[in-house]
């Protein structure tokens, strides 16, 4: 029963999974080039992420593949953990794996729990600042190879790392000893020995490796960036902004065919139809994708330790990247995903993804509206996608290794200029100020210092500011003042006028938390001297945590000491459990002095209670 739904739309979802597939081509690539792994690792991410995460996830025209966030993040996790193995690319290869590997497992683990429901509680000034870094650090880090500067390329450049590459292969050779046990000074000569045995080839690529390290990143960018632009390579240059021009300019004519699609075809097409001197991306293998088997032969716990929370913030941004794009794609369909079978279908894709050596991916929105626009309804339209990208691979792979580096710096720089926020970047002078401060310190540390702890930082100061205001919102609600200052609730009406100095009301309006404690704990210094019972109304207190549970204590132990009587009124299950919990119930307020409404409360006052003026 379950195959004819899938294939009750044949035709659409062929026509939509082909179109997506077709947009999600150059993109794929581009996005493996920025990595730092090359264009087959982004083109085998978009293979199996779409293909798996469309078979098992829970949105039935979700398009999956590499995205603008997801392959930022990555660009940290490679470019850190290349650093640690001296910027040898192929021994950090199964590590880099790993975590990406391992991000897909977390994605399953979350899933399995149930986190997909809680997403949609991420503030969106935190999400706000960190699209629009990552448009910055696109745009910035994809100017130098627009421009066909390559910072390992630069002799003069290089050349001033010379001092620094001697001191760190030094200082491997000394660790390297040391974890031998061989480095004493009775045995000096091998050391020694191998350090005259080192080579200028060894120095010139330890240089590169640290020339690389010093240009990265958006800081890094900035700072070579008047080197750049004295070394333009003009021909490069122009490919980069022919493609600009296209994707921009063909999408005046007709958005039925994808403009960067174009722009790749006609600028490649130029530039190996005239023989131009440009530089081609890296080159892409043919034959079947297969898998890195080095991630569990090479596997070391000690290389990836370091990574384990970036591969949870890979793991959590790609839930946020997916489910956002199946809300689209339920508002475009008039479906309902099922959000947690997303997170393990987008797990399944990027473990297998990463099994075969790609990047990780998520839902693409612009691929995903793509897809439903042309026709597609069912799962069946991303596993086409993820099948015409393998075909794709398959029948075209030395062509497309001759497309030229800068064509796709050019698609990436539309990319960055694209994935910015300029909605909330123009709601900056109408926004609360607290929203702008999280949206800017997002963007600002995720652009110039690290994205991963950026969120973390945005998400702690949002929770922060949150907090504060439900408890300024709370304490204004629920003001301690008497019968005579505040306005009596309407079963408040009866009471004697010649009892109110000596009865007390406060009020409590909302739930009583860590955040609205301070105002609570006032009430024992503003009670009147004349009053000597104290009614505490608590049928609008929801809730009441460990920080409101112990203040409440507090102050009641306070008011029994000045030997005051307390009543409490209409008392709700939770507050009350709590209470009966510390044993506040029925050692410090006995059960007699419990009253399920004000009625019966204020007999026992007429009863009671005494007018002695």
């Amino acid at each position: 029963m379950k195959k004819i739904s899938i294939f009750k739309n044949l035709r659409g979802d062929l026509f939509g999974g082909i179109t997506a597939g077709i947009v999600a081509l150059p993109l794929a690539l581009a996005f493996g080039v920025s990595s730092g792994l090359g264009p087959s690792a982004g083109l085998y991410g978009a293979i199996f992420v779409s293909f798996f995460a469309a078979l098992f996830g829970g949105t039935n025209t979700q398009i999956s593949g590499p995205t603008a966030p997801m392959t930022a993040v990555s660009m940290v996790v490679i470019a850190g953990i290349v650093a640690s193995f001296d910027g040898d690319i192929e021994s950090a290869l199964p590590a880099i794996l790993t975590v990406f590997l391992l991000a897909g497992i977390m994605q399953i683990g979350l899933g399995l729990i149930g986190l997909g429901k809680y997403i949609k509680y991420i503030p969106y000034p935190v999400v706000s600042g960190f699209m629009t870094a990552i448009g910055v650090i696109i745009l910035l880090t994809q100017i130098l190879p627009s421009v066909g500067y390559y910072p390992k390329e630069d002799t003069a450049f290089v050349s001033q790392f010379k001092p620094h590459a001697e001191e760190v292969i030094l200082n491997n050779i000394l660790k390297k000893e040391a974890g031998e046990g061989v480095l004493v000074l009775e045995d000096f000569k091998k050391t020694i020995k191998q350090a005259e045995g080192i080579t200028a080839s060894q120095i010139l690529k330890e240089s590169q490796t640290l020339a690389n390290k010093e240009a990265s990143g958006v800081i890094g960018a900035i700072k070579v960036l008047p080197r750049a632009l004295k070394n333009i390579n003009w021909i490069e240059l122009l490919l980069a902004l022919g493609t600009i021009l296209i994707i921009y300019g063909f999408k005046r004519i007709t958005t039925k065919v994808p403009s960067t699609l174009i722009a790749l075809l006609v600028v490649s097409g130029i530039a190996i139809g005239f023989n131009l001197n440009y530089r081609p991306i890296e080159e892409i293998p043919g034959g079947l994708p297969i898998p890195n088997l080095s991630i569990f032969t090479d596997f070391s716990f000690n290389s990836i330790t370091p990574f384990i929370f970036t591969a949870l913030t890979l793991a959590l941004l790609g839930a946020i990247d997916s489910l956002l794009t199946s809300v689209v794609a339920d508002n475009m369909t008039k479906t309902k995903h099922k959000p947690n079978k997303e997170l393990i279908g987008q797990g399944i894709g990027n473990s297998i993804a990463a099994i075969f050596g790609g990047i990780p991916g998520a839902g693409a929105t612009i691929r995903t509206v793509v897809n439903i626009n042309a026709g597609g309804k069912t799962r069946l339209s991303g596993m086409v996608a993820g099948i015409l990208l393998l075909v794709i691979l398959l029948a075209l792979g030395p062509i497309a290794s001759q497309i030229p580096a800068a064509v796709l710096a050019g698609i990436l720089i539309t990319v960055g200029i694209g994935v910015m926020d300029y909605k909330g970047l123009k709601a900056i002078p109408y926004m609360p100020r607290p929203e702008v401060i999280i949206m800017l310190v997002v963007l600002v540390l995720s652009s110039v210092w690290n994205l991963v702890y950026a969120v973390g930082i945005g998400l702690i100061i949002a929770s922060l500011m949150f907090m504060k205001k439900i408890g300024d919102l709370t304490a204004e609600r629920s003001d301690v003042k008497s019968l005579t200052k505040e306005k009596s609730w309407p079963d408040e009406v009866d009471m004697p006028k010649n009892l109110k100095e000596k009865v007390f009301v406060k009020h409590i309006k909302g739930p009583l938390f860590f955040g609205s404690t301070s105002e609570f704990q006032q009430l024992a210094n503003q009670i009147p001297d004349t009053a000597a019972t104290i009614i505490i109304r608590m049928g609008r207190m929801q809730y009441i945590d460990q920080s409101g549970l112990y203040a409440m204590e507090d102050v009641l132990v306070d008011l029994v000491k000045q030997g005051k009587k307390v009543l409490l009124v209409n008392i709700i299950e939770q507050p009350k459990y709590m209470l009966e919990r510390i044993d506040v119930i029925p050692d410090l307020i006995p059960r007699k002095h419990l009253f399920n409404n004000f009625t019966d409360c204020l007999i026992w006052i007429k009863e009671n209670i005494k007018d002695d003026y």
